[in-house]
């Protein structure tokens, strides 16, 4: 058995690297952090010890963004989640910054409350709080 301490990033595959940047940090307050010098493009945000590594699509990485899955249910398809104080008021702020929740908020059955919406590649990204 293999000794797991917590998910290191998540690397996306992005079509602009500059909405990418307006997206994650202007709007959602993650923080640029400084990436290695790959001999690819890509920029990597922080929130907290969560990392996402943005690639630039290429012949090597792939297309940006996930194809359709044909899933219905954002909660139920590829995903990914931050925690966040309060889903309530987290939704509000993201309608007030222009982006569209697809699902949510709403509570689950253990009490915690989520909301879902895309990133500019049509990554799903959940909000979850206690």
């Amino acid at each position: 058995m293999l000794n797991l301490h917590a998910i290191d990033h998540i690397t996306l595959i992005v079509a602009d690297l500059n909405a990418t940047r307006a997206f994650y940090v202007e709007k959602l307050g993650m923080k640029q952090v400084p990436r290695p010098d790959f001999d690819f493009d890509g920029l990597w945000f922080s929130a907290g010890e969560t990392q996402i590594h943005a690639t630039l699509e290429s012949p090597e990485s792939g297309k940006a963004g996930l194809a359709d899955q044909g899933n219905t249910i954002a909660s139920r398809g590829h995903h990914f989640a931050f925690s966040v104080d309060d889903c309530y008021k987290e939704a509000e702020k993201l309608s007030t910054l222009g982006i569209d929740v697809i699902q949510g908020p709403k509570q689950r059955p253990d009490g915690a409350v989520q909301v879902y919406f895309f990133d500019p590649d049509g990554h799903t990204v959940e909000l979850v709080s206690g």
